[in-house]
C-alpha cells in the first residue's frame, strides 16, 4: 500500500461552475496584416516566457523531488522486506486487503475532497482573509478530524463486511477471517491519513512543500522494523503455509498502523514553525465550508466511480491467486498486482508528484484572478517537461522490469518465479506511463478552475474503458495471465482517460498549446520508441551470457545497469537529434545546479 493517501483523480461541483468571462484581450481574434510582425514577437515572448516558467517549475519541484526519492527508496525497502516475510501467497493477499482497504475507505469518505479542493480554498482565503486563511483551516481540521474518526470507528466494526465485499467470495473461512483481523487492525488508519493530509494542504499553501515529503519516511523505518521482527518470529515458513497466529497478525497490524500515525503526528512542530497553530472550531455555518462542500459532493460521486473499479479489482485480483493454489501454479494476485503497480507509481511520484504540487497552488491564483489562458499555458508547459522525463523511464523500466522485481521482491518467503512474473506485469503497466502522468497534470487544470464535474465524467469513461477491457481478457486467460490482464485493462483507460480530458480541458481553458505540446510528444515517443528496440537487441545479446534461473544480484544488477545506461544514452541522443528543448531545459537546470554546487563547495 502507498506510504501517502492516493489520490481521487479529480474534483467536482454539483452545479458545475459557471463558463468564466475571459479578458477580452485574450479573445481570439483576426489580426490584422500590419500587425502581424508584432504579434509573432509576441508569439515568441510568450513562448519563452513559458520555457521560463517550465524552468522554475523545475527549481521549485527539486526538495519535493528529493523527499519523495528519499520516501519511495524508504518504500520500496519497506515492500522488499514485506514480500521477504510474507511471499505473494493467500496470506500476503490477506495482509494487502486488510492494510489497503483503510487507504480506499479513506478516499471514499473524505480523502478526495481534502485532496482535490482543500488547497484551491486554502489559496482564496489565505489571499482574501485578513488571517491568511487560518480560521477556515481551523474549521475545515475540526469538522474533517471528526467525521475521520467516527468513520474509522465504524470501519472497525464493519471490518468483517467491508472484506466480503473487497475479497473474492471464492475465499474459504480461514482466509476470509485473516483478512478480517487485519483489516481491525489496519483500519484506523483512516483517521490518520486524514490528517496527514490535512496537515500537508496547510503545509503546502504556506509555501512549505518539502515536509510532507519527507514525512512517510518514518512510516517506511516503522513499517520496515515491523516486517524484520515478524520474520526473526515467524520465519518465512509462516506464510507459505498460510498459518499466522494471533500473536502475529497482531505484529503486522499494530506495527503498520503506528507507522502510519507517525507519518501524521510528526507534521506538527513543522506547522507551528510555519506559523500555523490548529485550534478547535464549531463555528461552522455561514463560513465559507459550504462551497467546499459543494465541490465535495461531485468528488464523492467519483471516488465512489473509482472505487467501484477497484472493488472489481481486489475481487478479480483475489481470485487469481486462489485459482494460481488450486492449479498449483506461480502464486499471483493481489499483492502482485500491487507490487507491480509499486514500480509503476514509482517515477510518476518522484517526477510528476513534485512538479504538479508546486504548479497547483500558482494555477488556482491564476486562475482565481481570470487569466485562463495563462492556466492553459502552465499546464501545457508541465505536460511537455513531465513527458520528457516520463518517456525514457517508460522505456527503460518495460525493458528492465522483469530484473527490477527480481532484485526487489525475489527473497525469502517469495521465489524468483512470483518475482519476475510481477516484473512483467510491470512492464504492461509501463505502457501507460504516460497517459496516466499526462491526465494527472491535466486534472490539475480541472481543480484549478474549479470545474468538477467534467473530471467525474471521465473518471467514469475511464473505469468503463479499464473493465471493459480487463474482464473478458481476464476470464480468457490462465495463471499469472489474468493478473496480466487487469494491468492491460487500466493502460487502455488511461489512455481514453487523457485524451478525453486534453480535449475537454483545452476547450474550457481556450487551449493548451496543443499544438507545441502534439509535436514535443511525437517527438519525445519517436526518441522512445528508438531507444527502446536497441535495449531488447542489447538484452538479447547479454541474457545469452548471463545465467537467469535464480535471484543472482550481480548479473540482474549488470542487466538493469546496462540497459539503463544504453536506453537513456540513445534516447538522449534521440532528443539531439529532434530538438527536443526540454528535454535541453531538464539537462541544462541539471548541469547548472551541479556547477554552483562544486563552486560553493570548500
Amino acid at each position: 500500500m502507498s506510504d501517502r493517501p492516493v489520490d481521487p483523480g479529480a474534483v467536482g461541483s454539483p452545479q458545475g461552475p459557471a463558463e468564466p468571462e475571459l479578458d477580452p484581450s485574450l479573445q481570439p481574434s483576426v489580426i490584422p496584416t500590419d500587425t502581424a510582425l508584432a504579434a509573432a514577437d509576441n508569439a515568441a515572448a510568450s513562448q519563452e516566457q513559458t520555457r521560463a516558467s517550465t524552468r522554475g517549475l523545475i527549481g521549485s519541484s527539486t526538495v519535493m523531488a528529493t523527499g519523495t526519492v528519499l520516501s519511495r527508496i524508504t518504500g520500496v525497502l519497506r515492500d522488499i522486506a514485506m514480500t521477504a516475510a510474507l511471499g505473494f501467497y493467500l496470506v500476503s493477499d490477506a495482509y494487502s486487503l486488510g492494510n489497503t482497504m483503510p487507504n480506499v475507505l479513506y478516499v471514499l469518505i473524505i480523502g478526495g475532497a481534502l485532496n482535490a479542493v482543500f488547497i484551491p480554498q486554502l489559496v482564496r482565503h489565505m489571499k482574501d482573509d485578513s488571517d491568511e486563511g487560518a480560521a477556515y483551516a481551523d474549521r475545515l481540521i475540526t469538522l474533517s478530524g471528526l467525521v475521520l474518526l467516527l468513520f474509522s470507528v465504524a470501519a472497525v466494526i464493519a471490518a468483517p463486511l467491508l472484506v466480503d465485499l473487497y475479497a473474492t467470495s471464492a475465499y474459504g473461512e480461514s482466509q476470509r477471517e485473516l483478512a478480517a483481523a487485519f483489516a481491525r487492525l489496519c483500519l484506523p488508519q483512516i483517521f490518520f491519513y486524514g490528517i496527514y493530509a490535512l496537515f500537508s494542504q496547510v503545509l503546502n499553501s504556506r509555501g512549505r512543500f518539502g515536509t510532507p515529503m519527507f514525512a512517510p519516511i518514518l512510516n517506511n523505518i516503522v513499517a520496515i522494523a515491523t516486517f524484520l521482527l515478524f520474520l526473526s518470529i515467524a520465519g518465512t515458513a509462516a506464510a507459505a503455509d498460510g498459518n499466522l497466529t494471533p500473536d502475529q497478525v497482531a505484529i503486522l497490524g499494530i506495527g503498520t498502523t503506528l507507522g502510519v500515525a507517525l507519518q501524521a503526528l510528526i507534521l506538527i512542530p513543522f506547522l507551528f514553525r510555519a506559523g500555523y497553530r490548529w485550534r478547535p472550531r464549531f463555528d461552522w455555518k455561514g463560513q465559507g465550508l459550504g462551497k467546499a462542500g459543494h465541490l465535495a459532493i461531485w468528488t464523492l460521486l467519483l471516488v465512489v466511480v473509482n472505487q467501484a473499479g477497484y472493488i472489481a479489482i481486489t475481487r478479480l485480483a483475489t481470485l487469481a491467486n486462489v485459482n494460481a493454489t488450486d492449479a498449483g501454479t506461480t502464486a499471483a494476485g493481489l499483492t502482485t498486482y500491487q507490487k507491480a503497480h509499486l514500480i509503476f507509481m514509482l517515477p510518476h511520484s518522484v517526477i510528476t508528484v513534485s512538479i504538479v504540487t508546486a504548479l497547483l497552488p500558482a494555477l488556482s491564483r491564476i486562475a482565481h484572478e481570470g487569466r485562463f489562458r495563462q492556466v492553459g499555458a502552465d499546464v501545457g508547459g508541465a505536460m511537455r517537461l513531465v513527458a520528457a522525463l516520463i518517456v525514457p523511464i517508460a522505456v527503460v523500466f518495460m525493458v528492465i522490469g522483469p530484473n527490477i522485481a527480481r532484485l526487489f521482491f525475489g527473497y525469502g518467503a517469495a521465489t524468483p518465479q512470483q518475482a519476475e512474473l510481477t516484473g512483467a506485469i510491470t512492464s504492461v503497466f509501463m505502457l501507460g506511463l504516460l497517459p496516466f502522468t499526462l491526465f494527472y497534470v491535466l486534472f490539475r487544470g480541472f481543480y484549478a478552475i474549479e470545474d468538477t464535474c467534467t473530471p467525474f465524467i471521465v473518471s467514469v469513461v475511464m473505469n468503463v474503458v479499464a473493465l471493459g477491457v480487463a474482464i473478458p481478457v481476464f476470464y480468457s486467460v490462465t495463471g499469472g495471465a489474468q493478473v496480466a490482464a487487469l494491468a492491460l485493462g487500466y493502460v487502455c483507460g488511461f489512455w481514453a482517460t487523457f485524451v478525453l480530458s486534453w480535449i475537454l480541458l483545452a476547450r474550457r481553458l481556450g487551449g493548451l498549446e496543443s499544438w507545441m505540446t502534439v509535436r514535443a510528444l511525437i517527438r519525445m515517443m519517436l526518441a522512445g520508441f528508438v531507444a527502446l528496440c536497441v535495449m531488447i537487441g542489447v538484452q538479447a545479446l547479454l541474457t545469452t551470457y548471463i545465467t537467469q534461473g535464480s535471484v543472482e544480484v550481480l548479473p540482474a544488477l549488470l542487466l538493469v545497469g546496462v540497459l539503463s545506461i544504453v536506453g537513456l544514452a540513445v534516447y538522449l541522443a534521440g532528443a539531439w537529434a529532434l530538438r527536443i528543448s526540454e528535454v535541453g531545459d531538464v539537462l541544462s537546470l541539471a548541469i547548472g545546479r551541479l556547477h554552483r554546487r562544486q563552486a560553493s563547495s570548500p
